[in-house]
């Protein structure tokens, strides 16, 4: 299997983030990415290969221009407000507050295309995001010329961030991004499945209420579990969209069999929509080690994970998401690969 790599990634490098309100060193970390490289290299999976830059117009179909803009300048324009270090959001339009009108106000904007506190906007951020989405693009490239499956090695991740707004760790919506793509290149039916232990509410968002892109997610239940304000199994998709989203959350604590007869459930409802292709947002953060998630996933079950998603049939893309177990991240991410190579 080939791996498109953003060696670009190292470029965010956080060193603090606001967790549960409180300001702890940073979770998302380059060192997530350096140890599944050094996996990927240890296993011997496949060649590793650079991105190819398809340029600024493939992110333009998801995210809106003026959000790009914004993310791209931000931490300069931080800096030369006097700011120092990574810059964070600190008010929100929320309800009754406006969000049609773009505010002069730095600090207004950071909130206005922000979902929380607890994501960092570095001097790297877009570049590393950036160079993600292209890397992303890379590999859809391959699966679209006839390979089996591909794996895109990134960071930051992408499910959370929305069509305008960053959050999550998330800038550019990678999974997004490449659907889109897909469905540009002349794929009429495209699946998302997530695994990640959180929500990709930003994805779910951008295609809702469309019928061409279906969204599945398996994750921890929002009553309890970030990003809290979407998920739930009710929402099914709208318009157009009705009955092309399905969310099977899970409470705290579920294990191997439990977290595996919900994928059950989701893959059934993607069989029967006959994909095309299945990008697959891939977070390794339900493995039982995880230090900010809390579903209990024993190593082994990362190989039958992949196994299961061969055995689905479609030719498949692999984007990296979450995993913050950094010295497991890569053992697990190796292992749902040669389970999917080795079906």
């Amino acid at each position: 299997m080939h791996t498109i790599y953003n060696a670009e990634h190292g470029a965010h490098a956080a060193t603090h983030e606001f967790f549960r309100g409180r300001l702890v060193p940073a979770f998302e970390v380059p060192a997530r990415a350096d140890y599944i490289l050094q996996a990927l290299q240890a296993a011997r999976l496949g060649d590793l290969r650079a991105p190819v830059d398809h340029g600024r117009a493939p992110l333009e179909r998801v995210h809106a221009a003026r959000y790009l803009r914004f993310i791209e300048g931000a931490h300069a324009e931080w800096r030369a407000l006097g700011g120092e270090g990574d810059a964070f959001p600190a008010v929100w339009p929320v309800r009754s507050l406006r969000s049609d009108v773009e505010p002069a106000s730095f600090a207004a904007r950071m909130g206005l295309y922000s979902m929380d506190s607890g994501t960092p906007l570095t001097a790297g951020s877009w570049s590393a995001a950036y160079a993600g989405a292209q890397a992303s693009l890379t590999a859809l490239d391959l699966v679209l010329a006839g390979q089996r499956a591909a794996y895109c090695l990134t960071r930051p991740p992408g499910h959370h961030a929305g069509a305008d707004f960053f959050g999550g760790y998330c800038f550019i919506n990678n999974a997004a991004v490449a659907a889109q793509a897909a469905r540009d290149a002349g794929l009429a039916r495209v699946a998302i499945l997530d695994v990640d232990y959180h929500h990709g509410n930003g994805t779910q968002a951008i295609f809702y209420d469309r019928a061409d892109v279906f969204y599945a997610s398996v994750h921890g239940d929002p009553q309890t579990e970030f990003p809290f304000f979407l998920g739930h199994a009710d929402e099914t998709g709208a318009g157009a969209g009705q009955g092309f989203n399905a969310n099977f959350p899970l409470p705290v604590g579920v294990a191997n069999d439990d977290w595996f007869a919900a994928l059950e459930q989701a893959l059934a409802r993607l069989t029967a929509f006959r994909p095309e292709l299945l990008i697959v947002s891939l977070g390794v953060d339900t493995y039982g080690g995880d230090p900010i998630s809390h579903f209990k996933l024993d190593e082994p079950e990362f190989r039958r994970l992949g196994a299961r998603l061969a055995a689905f049939g479609a030719p498949t893309l692999f984007l990296q998401e979450g995993g913050y177990a950094t010295e497991a991240i890569g053992r697990n991410v190796v292992a749902v690969l040669t389970g999917f190579e080795g079906a």
